[in-house]
């Protein structure tokens, strides 16, 4: 990868642990609003129902209004835990607010950057909400690594839709596509969001997802020490 100038990161999965981090927020909601369940046992509902709807909100099926409040309505009944939707909405609201006050990142994330950063031009393009991923992202510290930061809200688009790839190729200047590389954990909305755009790509399987021949794929960020 000798013509790679620019490296485009995902965010969630990839340099910021969303699992620990969003976690440690649920550990704290499920105190607050004194909820009979435990940590442990919500979770094991409520990811596999985050994920289904995650899915249906990228491939622009519901709204973001549905995926906040049904990931927990969903997670509730399934847990057979009365909550009014009112509670339902609190939780909501504070799950967006508090989420960014943890700030966890994947082992060997700033390791990596710092080996990066003099190198390379970076950037971001990640499926989020504008105002939680900015806060991540300044909160975290990762804002000083980044040139341009684009979120799928901001654009109107997710990915892998070629919109968002487009315009954060636009953004960074970079002189051609050959240039481009996005490193992501989502094997559809990363890798072939931008193969399918004219990027290179690293595939970081961290959700062991099934193996490949896209692109390269690797295990954990330190190795890309020996690739770039």
């Amino acid at each position: 990868m000798k013509n790679i100038k620019h490296i485009f990161f995902d965010l969630d999965h990839t340099l910021w642990d969303f699992e620990k981090n969003s976690s440690l927020t649920f550990k704290f909601l499920i105190k607050k609003y004194d909820l009979n369940v435990s940590l442990e046992h919500f979770l094991k509902i409520y990811m596999p129902i985050n994920f289904s709807l995650w899915d249906l909100y990228r491939d622009e099926k519901i709204t973001k209004q549905y995926l906040r409040y049904n990931r927990l309505k969903m997670t509730f009944e399934k847990l057979n835990i009365e909550v009014s939707d009112t509670i339902i909405d609190k939780i909501s609201e504070n799950y967006i607010k508090h989420l960014p006050d943890n700030n966890f990142l994947l082992n060997n994330a700033v390791t990596i950057l710092d080996y990066l950063y003099p190198k390379y031009k970076l950037h971001i393009i990640t499926n989020g909400f504008h105002k939680v991923q900015h806060s991540k992202i300044i909160n975290s510290g990762l804002d000083k690594y980044f040139d341009c930061i684009i979120d799928s809200e901001s654009v109107g688009v997710k990915k892998p839709h070629s919109k968002i790839f487009q315009n954060a190729y636009n953004k960074s200047n970079a002189s051609s596509l050959k240039d481009c590389l996005m490193i992501g954990d989502n094997y559809e909305a990363d890798i072939l969001g931008a193969l399918n755009n004219g990027f290179e790509a690293i595939h970081l399987n961290s959700n062991n997802q099934a193996l490949h021949n896209s692109c390269i794929v690797i295990n954990d960020l330190i190795e890309l020490k020996e690739i770039l």
